[in-house]
């Protein structure tokens, strides 16, 4: 399979990449960025996997976050897919709603049709993609983490616990933690999957903990002036589910940071470096 290169710069010794592929799973062209460090012109480099939220692209993490200058210290590859198919017969909301059909995937595998067609974003991002990257750049697969923001803070939770072993670190910024329980979630997973609510929970982060799935640690940080926090947040819930799970999770109530990528910025070194620790190289940074 081809990479085309849309864009490419240097940035902090490394380089940031914006690819685009035809993808088999979602039967159109995909986009995402890399950032590459320095230190893959020598060796392959740890991956870790940044899963954006409801109307975002590839680029909103890219330009927004800052993520570059620490991931090019620690010597950590950083790839942000995009957050739905797109393209010329892609069913889209027939209202306009922005948390439904483009830019609303949601990381899961719809059944129902018209979305059943191109909606595969489970398995872009669990199967099609790594693979992809795994043969074109230098990323060390056996070092990976995962990482979002709202529902790609859903999705990097719900892909780590359906995926046990792959990911060393796991980490998200204010997540849609239980998606059952939430009106994002639960107009998402009616439309893409239709009723049958055992479909529902194995893309809900505290359904599969009650399930049975494990993490060896979670990060989270959550805003407090988060103006989606009370109806479609619910991180108490991922904190009911972890404690009674016996997951170690490190739950960070910002006082007076909203849903906004100024609050992924100010804490988006932390992650990577709590990231990088469980990837074994916390020294390079």
């Amino acid at each position: 399979m081809t990479l085309e290169t849309v864009s490419r710069a240097r940035s902090f010794g490394g380089t940031q990449l914006v690819y685009r592929h035809a993808s088999t799973e979602t039967g159109t062209n995909m986009r995402f960025s890399v950032f590459i460090p320095p230190q893959a012109e020598r060796e392959k480099v740890p991956v870790v996997w940044f899963l954006s939220g409801l109307t975002c692209t590839e680029e909103n993490f890219t330009v927004k976050a800052g993520a570059q200058r620490v991931a090019a210290g620690l010597g950590l590859m950083v790839i942000a897919p995009d957050t739905s198919p797109r393209g010329e017969g892609v069913p889209d909301d027939p209202a306009g709603a922005y948390d439904f059909g483009l830019g609303a995937g949601f990381y899961l595998d719809a059944t129902i049709a018209p979305w059943a067609r191109n909606y595969r974003m489970r398995s872009y991002i669990e199967n099609e993609l790594p693979a992809l990257v795994a043969e074109a750049l230098p990323a060390d697969f056996g070092r990976q983490g995962i990482m979002g923001h709202s529902m790609g803070g859903h999705g990097a939770i719900t892909i780590a616990l359906r995926n046990p072993g792959r990911f060393a670190a796991v980490s998200a910024f204010a997540p849609i933690a239980a998606p059952i329980r939430s009106p994002w979630g639960q107009k998402a997973l009616l439309g893409y999957l239709g009723p049958d609510r055992a479909a529902w929970r194995h893309y809900d982060s505290c359904a599969l903990i009650e399930d049975g799935a494990r993490l060896p640690s979670l990060l989270v940080d959550q805003g407090t002036a988060d103006n989606f926090l009370e109806e479609q947040l619910h991180p108490e819930f991922l904190e009911d589910a972890c404690r009674a799970a016996s997951i170690p999770l490190t739950l960070r109530r910002q006082e007076g940071y909203d849903h906004s990528y100024f609050f992924i910025a100010t804490f988006i070194e932390d992650h990577l470096r709590y990231h990088a620790r469980a990837l074994g190289v916390s020294a390079r940074g």
